[in-house]
């Protein structure tokens, strides 16, 4: 039940989604239809209650959900979050390069919101499978945004260091705590990420 109420509600963003992109007449229409195809699959064939091995494989390996992380910086209700919630979506269902799409769109039409920067560089390096420039200018952007210092160097620091480069996650990490009020609520994330990064941990997400 859970499953198919998931499902509408996915829907549903959808199309609100695509109505907020200013996609109208055929294109909407031929989007609609897709999404109900899709559906229609999944009423025929689909077992929600049973995970597939990519799924089982992400969760057994996935040590800090990113939508988590990111709800730690800007909260679960940012301006944004219904952008973030379909490209997550897209990208837990293997459109990656869609999950891309809905937020460079969103991220041409808000410029100043520095956590759609930031979702657009997450979910640039979950589409190229590692940190590309792309990634890397839009988690620039969003440093260069009032309140998105943290939050984009951050998930930068994330990215370099699942591309290999722990240290310079480390020395990222190491300016955003320097710079972060005593009292921050997000510091003990920081602060926990340096300390698996410097004792060798493993930090997969």
């Amino acid at each position: 039940m859970i499953g198919w109420l998931a499902l509408l509600l996915l829907i549903a963003a959808c199309l609100l989604g695509f109505r907020l992109l200013s996609v109208r007449g055929p294109l909407l229409q031929a989007s609609a239809a897709a999404l109900l195809f899709g559906a229609g699959g999944y009423a025929m064939q689909g077992r929600p209650g049973l995970p597939s091995a990519a799924a089982r494989e992400a969760s057994a390996r996935r040590v800090l959900p990113l939508s988590d992380a990111r709800h730690a910086f800007f909260g679960n209700f940012g301006s944004g979050e219904s952008w973030l919630l379909m490209s997550e979506a897209l990208a837990r269902s293997g459109s990656s390069e869609d999950s891309v799409n809905i937020l460079q769109n969103a991220a041409r039409r808000h410029p100043g919101d520095a956590q759609l920067w930031v979702g657009l560089g997450n979910a640039l390096v979950e589409h190229g499978q590692g940190l590309t420039p792309a990634a890397e200018l839009a988690y620039r952007q969003a440093m260069q945004l009032p309140s998105g210092f943290a939050p984009g160097a951050f998930f930068y620091g994330l990215a370099r260091a699942r591309s290999g480069d722990r240290n310079g996650a480390v020395v990222l990490w190491r300016e955003v705590l320097a710079k972060a009020p005593p009292d921050a609520s997000w510091r003990p994330l920081v602060e926990g990420g340096i300390a698996a990064l410097t004792s060798g941990t493993p930090l997969q997400t």
